[in-house]
């Protein structure tokens, strides 16, 4: 594998990539079509499930998803809202390593004010009704305290129009943060940081 000028080759244990797309998301977002193509360029298993707007039953569909998947060389990235189901999701998988990309912290505060129908970004002409009760369902997700910072890395746009980026950074800051002065909430500039992000989920200490 390729490395960067004047760094150590990584020799990486890496087989099996999920990525958890973020509210009103989809696979089909920028995001998860590069992450998509990097996972095909480097071999791996890689998995994008389009998720239902209950919380529940996205997790649920998640752990079927990933039942059958090996205990070591796995990862998970999760954009968003899927950066708080990621960090669930790898609280209960202790050898994963993990990537967030403008992770939401308190999705259960924020989409309170997304309660009714709602339009899909990348399908417009498509709507799901955002249920009261999927509030408490992300309550009831909360990954508590974060353990094995070595295995967590956080991509933060201190421009994101969306989440508050200091929130973001004491709640995920814990492992490695990439911290960009500028940027989006959609991480518009994703392709510049790709390249450092997807090297933490490459690395196997």
């Amino acid at each position: 594998m390729r490395c960067p000028s004047g760094r150590t080759p990584i020799v990486s244990t890496l087989t099996h990539l999920l990525y958890l797309h973020g509210f009103r998301s989809s696979p089909q977002s920028a995001k998860a079509q590069r992450m998509g193509a990097w996972a095909r360029e480097h071999g791996l298993h890689w998995a994008c499930p389009a998720l239902p707007p209950s919380p529940a039953q996205a997790m649920a569909e998640v752990d079927a998803w990933v039942r059958d998947w090996p205990a070591a060389g796995c990862a998970v990235v999760g954009s968003s809202l899927g950066g708080f189901y990621a960090a669930w999701v790898a609280q209960r998988r202790p050898s994963w390593r993990v990537g967030l990309l403008n992770p939401a912290v308190d999705p259960a505060r924020d989409l309170a004010a997304y309660i009714g129908e709602n339009r899909q970004w990348h399908a417009p002409e498509e709507s799901f009704y955002f249920r009261p009760e999927y509030v408490d369902e992300l309550r009831a997700l909360d990954a508590g305290p974060l353990a094995h910072p070595a295995r967590w890395m956080a991509l933060i746009a201190k421009g994101d129009e969306l989440l508050d980026w200091r929130e973001m950074h004491a709640r995920y800051g814990l492992g490695r943060v990439l911290l960009l002065a500028g940027s989006d909430h959609a991480l518009s500039d994703f392709d510049r940081w790709q390249p450092e992000f997807t090297r933490h989920l490459l690395d196997p200490r």
